[in-house]
């Protein structure tokens, strides 16, 4: 059942007028620690400290100063895009202002908002790039300029303050208001017939669209969206797939192209095709989203092969040596996977977004949040080289994470979501309360009849796999409400207990999908979900060329990988050397999955092709430990690979 939603928009990046279930906010949903509550305190105490002095030092902010007092082009620093990268940076200090109401964070937003401000024209164009003497006019670029793409992600920031700090007297939502204005000025119905080569701006608009209840913003979205697929955009050595100006969006039957800007495009499409009903474009939307899902998708749910274009490959084709799987590729993946998931309520979306949190965004940020992977490779074949802190990476793919990137979209990416990942916890609908994703966490909420919902959640997941969801309030005999719990596609075997605070416990299976309590819960009333943590084999689809013949390990949501550094009992120093054992399983012991494995035989023949013959025949088998994906290169330079070839 599809739900119109009239209460006040939640604290959250999305809140969409209709849809099957409604997203619990900041406000209503608080993680409390764990997993990524660690990972959120790093990301509030160092990421964007580090983000904010990189954008000082690289230029980027002081490019809005020099905008206003006339020193551009001549002092310009950055690429043509580097003006949204302070948006994402603010968009993410304005989550963490509403998450922690940090004095220190507020006083920085208000003096980059201020710096901002100040460069807008009076038309509201905003640009440090475009427009002024010496630079190129505005609009002259739409293939790379990236200028709406760049007002995309200010009418994004402008978004979160306005749900995290409504009655702010910053400013922020009156510049984005400005700018939206002119956007629709230009490129309306009867302005010019083109698009951006960088989709995003489509979200921004139909968010702003949604706060500000303009529903011009809304249809210039729509526009947008319903440009592409026309050719508007020259042609290029990688084709229009490259910014989805080949097929219209309706048409496609997966994500193609860049996989960032596929993403954003999808889910700007997805915003449209509700906010509007348009079941068409949302059905169409579904299915790209189900091809690229089976057909397109790394195991660590990272999406995009090609590194030359940062793009998807053609279905099947995932080599995990050259794997790019960019960290905003899978920003973007959320984004629309949560859409999706809003819109439809099933769970396989919010699997995806799990398999996505756990093995990639958790994976860019070192665990001091100041550097990080911007592509993220599943087989890295030589040693990595230790980034020099003070310096900018000029490789999306380097070797090791790095502090600062020349194109450094990802960092602030990063920042923005683990501020704002409490808001994709959980959802509502009219009879219940969703918990989408595992962490301890406070939920509080008020369903549209006016039942009270609190309850916490206790759980050290993916340590173990034991929920512990505990209710807070005592309702009326007959004020029931649904609790649903995701169980995870991996879950197979997982149980569920319901323990009353003044009863006796009832059990059962719970199957992948999802399960469902209802009751009028008391205060202390207790559901628990089991979800079976044992290591697992996983073995790819046969029509992935690139692995086939090998295997990776999984525990919960977490994929594994094996690194040079822990293969000393093996006598190898490289993970080339070795195979799966016959047989082999995976354990756990001492707190670590361990794997048993066999060193491969070696030739120095002058050429690497021979007849066959099994390499590992008669070697001895020996254990070694694996690491989560999300670790890797933590302990100094290595190989590592995710898929590991079978011996035999």
């Amino acid at each position: 059942m599809t739900m119109q939603i009239s209460t006040t928009a939640p604290q959250a990046p999305v809140a969409p007028s209709r849809g099957r279930l409604r997203p619990l906010g900041q406000d209503e949903v608080r993680i409390t620690g764990g997993f990524w509550g660690d990972r959120q305190a790093v990301n509030a105490a160092d990421t964007f400290a580090h983000i904010s002095a990189r954008l000082e030092s690289e230029g980027w902010l002081p490019n809005f100063d020099l905008a206003v007092s006339g020193g551009l082009p001549e002092g310009r620093r950055g690429r043509e895009f580097s003006d949204s990268e302070i948006y994402k940076y603010l968009e993410g200090l304005a989550w963490e202002i509403g998450r922690t109401g940090s004095p220190a964070l507020e006083e920085r937003f208000r003096a980059v908002v201020a710096r901002v401000a100040a460069a807008q024209e009076a038309d509201g164009y905003l640009n440090t790039k475009f427009g002024r003497p010496g630079q190129g006019e505005r609009w002259s670029d739409l293939e790379w300029g990236h200028e709406l793409y760049c007002l995309g992600h200010l009418f994004q920031a402008a978004v979160a303050r306005a749900r995290t700090r409504p009655d702010a007297d910053d400013g922020l939502l009156e510049v984005a208001r400005r700018a939206a204005d002119m956007v629709c000025r230009e490129f309306g119905a009867d302005g010019r017939d083109a698009i951006c080569g960088h989709a995003v701006v489509e979200v921004g608009l139909a968010e702003l669209a949604r706060v500000t209840g303009d529903d011009r913003y809304l249809e210039q979205a729509r526009l947008f969206v319903e440009r592409h697929g026309r050719g508007t955009l020259r042609d290029i050595e990688w084709g229009r797939k490259y910014y989805q100006d080949d097929v219209a969006v309706r048409d496609a039957e997966a994500l193609r192209g860049h996989a960032v800007r596929a993403n954003y495009l999808a889910a700007g499409a997805a915003d449209v095709a509700v906010d509007t009903g348009d079941d068409e474009l949302l059905e169409a939307l579904r299915r790209q989203w189900d091809r690229t899902v089976a057909r397109r998708t790394y195991v660590t749910g990272g999406q995009g092969s090609h590194h030359q274009d940062e793009a998807f490959g053609e279905d099947w084709e995932l080599p995990a040596d050259r794997a790019y799987s960019e960290t905003c590729a899978s920003v973007g993946s959320i984004m629309f996977s949560w859409r999706l998931l809003l819109a439809e309520g099933d769970p396989r979306h919010a699997d995806l977004i799990e398999r996505t949190l756990y093995n990639v965004v958790a994976t860019s940020p070192a665990p001091d949040g100041r550097s990080f992977f911007y592509a993220n490779t599943l087989h890295q074949r030589v040693p990595g080289v230790a980034a020099d802190p003070d310096t900018t990476s000029p490789r999306a793919s380097s070797s090791l994470r790095a502090p600062w990137f020349e194109v450094s979209c990802c960092p602030p990416n990063v920042a923005r979501t683990l501020a704002s990942l409490d808001a994709y916890v959980a959802t509502a609908d009219d009879e219940g309360v969703q918990l989408h994703q595992f962490a301890p966490a406070a939920v509080r909420t008020t369903l549209p009849d006016g039942r009270a919902i609190a309850f916490d959640v206790e759980t050290d997941y993916p340590v173990s796999g034991r929920i512990r969801v505990i209710s807070r309030t005592d309702a009326a005999a007959d004020a029931e409400w649904t609790l649903t719990l995701r169980v995870p596609a991996w879950a197979a075997g997982a149980r569920l207990q319901v323990v009353p605070a003044d009863g006796s416990a009832e059990e059962w299976e719970a199957a992948p999908g999802a399960v469902q309590v209802r009751r009028a819960f008391r205060s202390g009333d207790t559901v628990e979900l089991d979800l079976p943590m044992a290591p697992r084999l996983t073995a790819p689809d046969e029509r992935i060329d690139a692995v086939r013949g090998c295997l990776v390990v999984e525990r919960g949501p977490e994929v594994f990988a094996l690194e040079s550094v822990d293969l000393g009992a093996a006598g190898a120093d490289d993970v080339a050397q070795v195979a799966l054992a016959p047989g082999a399983t995976p354990v756990e012991r001492d707190g670590r999955v361990w794997i048993d494995v066999v060193r491969h035989g070696e030739s120095d023949a002058g050429w690497p092709y021979a007849e066959p013959v099994d390499a590992a025949r008669g070697a001895a088998s020996v254990a070694v430990p694996l690491v989560a994906y999300h670790e890797w290169a933590e302990r100094g330079p290595s190989t590592m690979r995710v898929w590991i070839p079978a011996a035999g």
